[in-house]
């Protein structure tokens, strides 16, 4: 989708859609008002009658008199004191639901009515552009169909009043990059493990570093070994797949700058290895490798924006499945950092090629490290498929983190990392066992992490219950992309 503003009078604008935000006590801005004085007073007799109060409603109007505009789509805000962020999100959602369901090429939002319901313009904008973008996203590469599902505008005007000024046009340039982004990890995500595999992630990256001028490096299993990653290999044992390890580096700060390093999981499909899974929803396994889809979609915006950040990003990636060779339930296996783990369940696995992917961080001397992962079931028990989980060893990172994911609506909780979990880890054979037991899963699987995490500072998102939707919505989700772009475009001030 093009985005682009434009200043014009909205009733005589020519465009196949006109979206026109509305409050529902009446306090609405100018836009609105000049579009209603175009008609006659019938809009806001339309709206009053057949459009309801609630943030996120719609009503499509196929004509409007006194309007060039094909036809206009109205998206209640809610009421004005109670207008924030969220209904904002909520309002404009839907909105971009509503076009991308429908036929129009062309389509133009009032924006100016949003800074006058009291919202700032570069964050209604970038608020906008994301979502209108992701909206429109539709997932059917590899569907043989020649009729495709209509994917709404390509091109998109934000109509003000005024000219628009740098913050506006930065703002829509940082939204639809923060879009590209989470399309990028939704399309990896909703690939079928036959067809994203190891190799395919790396093959992404190393088009990622071709198209940005990126460095890449991908380790394959003789590599991995050279390494001394045994945890990792350990997982990979049981896949004929090839497993890789993937370096990215963007270097968009200074020479000598600390980078930011993402860690994300790569597990291309996850049947549970000797402890198996239900087949159940197994065919759901195929987005386990979501959380190094969200590094690579994170890298896209990243390197689109060019932020004056330098950053890393690290996927150990491989199957997880049972095979005569794989690993089994009781085997103790050495990690990169030299600490053995005995492995009580196969199924545990991404904490396993995690641990060593957080040791070689190390290398790079790093400001913080994040880890991203679809890690445990505990976590969508515990915080449903709204709420990412967010572990932390320092408050600071911890608290940009939840801002980050507050101002985006892409939003995470801080859970505990109380030393009394550790004890759950404990084994009679090795350094620790790669499970704890039922109670607190997900807790005990991020206190296994933070023992690889002690040079640095690190934060670990669990997002096994927002990085993709069951049901007839089934799919990718792209999360945490917005929350990650966030917080990296507020340590870069921008």
């Amino acid at each position: 989708m093009e985005f682009s503003i434009k200043a014009s009078s909205p009733e005589k604008l020519k465009t196949d859609c006109l979206v026109v935000p509305r409050c529902a006590d009446g306090e609405n801005g100018p836009q609105f008002a000049a579009l209603d004085a175009a008609s006659e007073g019938l809009l806001a007799k339309i709206v009053r009658r057949d459009l309801d109060d609630k943030a996120g409603s719609t009503l499509l109007l196929p004509t409007l008199p006194g309007a060039a505009a094909a036809r206009v789509l109205v998206v209640s805000l809610g009421k004005r004191a109670e207008l924030d962020a969220k209904a904002l999100r909520t309002a404009l959602s839907a909105a971009g639901k509503a076009l991308a369901n429908g036929k129009s090429a062309h389509a133009a939002l009032c924006a100016s009515d949003l800074v006058a319901a009291g919202l700032g313009l570069p964050e209604s904008l970038r608020t906008a552009s994301t979502l209108l973008a992701d909206a429109s996203y539709r997932f059917d590469a590899i569907k043989s169909v020649t009729e495709k599902k209509p994917a709404g505008p390509v091109k998109f005007e934000f109509i003000l009043q005024g000219k628009s000024d740098a913050a506006a046009r930065l703002a829509i340039e940082q939204g639809s990059a923060i879009a590209a982004g989470q399309a990028l990890a939704r399309d990896l995500g909703n690939l079928p493990g036959n067809y994203c595999t190891p190799t395919t992630l790396a093959d992404t990256a190393r088009s990622l570093a071709r198209e940005y001028k990126l460095k890449v490096k991908v380790f394959d299993r003789a590599g991995i070994e050279e390494l001394g990653m045994g945890s990792f290999l350990s997982v990979a044992q049981g896949t004929r797949e090839e497993p890789r390890f993937i370096v990215l580096e963007y270097k968009g700060g200074k020479a000598k700058e600390a980078p930011v390093v993402l860690v994300g999981k790569g597990i291309t499909f996850d049947a549970g290895g000797i402890s198996l899974k239900p087949g159940e929803g197994m065919d759901e396994m195929k987005f386990d490798m979501c959380g190094a889809a969200s590094v690579l979609g994170t890298f896209r915006t990243v390197a689109k924006l060019g932020l004056p950040i330098n950053l890393v990003g690290l996927i150990p990636a491989t199957e997880n499945l049972p095979d005569g060779l794989a690993v089994k339930p009781g085997d103790v296996v050495t990690s990169l950092s030299g600490q053995t783990i005995e492995i009580l369940n196969t199924d545990a696995e991404g904490r396993l090629i995690l641990c060593d992917a957080l040791t070689y961080a190390e290398n790079f001397k790093p400001a913080l490290v994040i880890d991203i992962a679809t890690l445990t079931g505990a976590c969508v028990i515990a915080l449903g498929h709204q709420t990412s989980g967010l572990y932390a060893n320092d408050d600071d990172l911890a608290a940009s983190l939840l801002n980050a994911g507050q101002k985006t609506g892409d939003r995470a909780w801080r859970m505990p990392l109380f030393d009394e979990y550790q004890d759950q880890l404990k084994s009679n054979f090795a350094d620790m066992a790669n499970i704890g037991g039922r109670p607190a899963g997900s807790i005990t699987a991020a206190c296994f992490l933070s023992r690889f995490a002690k040079s640095y500072k690190w934060a670990h998102l669990d997002i096994a219950g927002t990085a993709w939707k069951s049901g007839a919505e089934k799919g990718a989700t792209g999360r945490p992309v917005p929350l990650l772009t966030e917080f990296l475009i507020n340590r870069a001030g921008q």
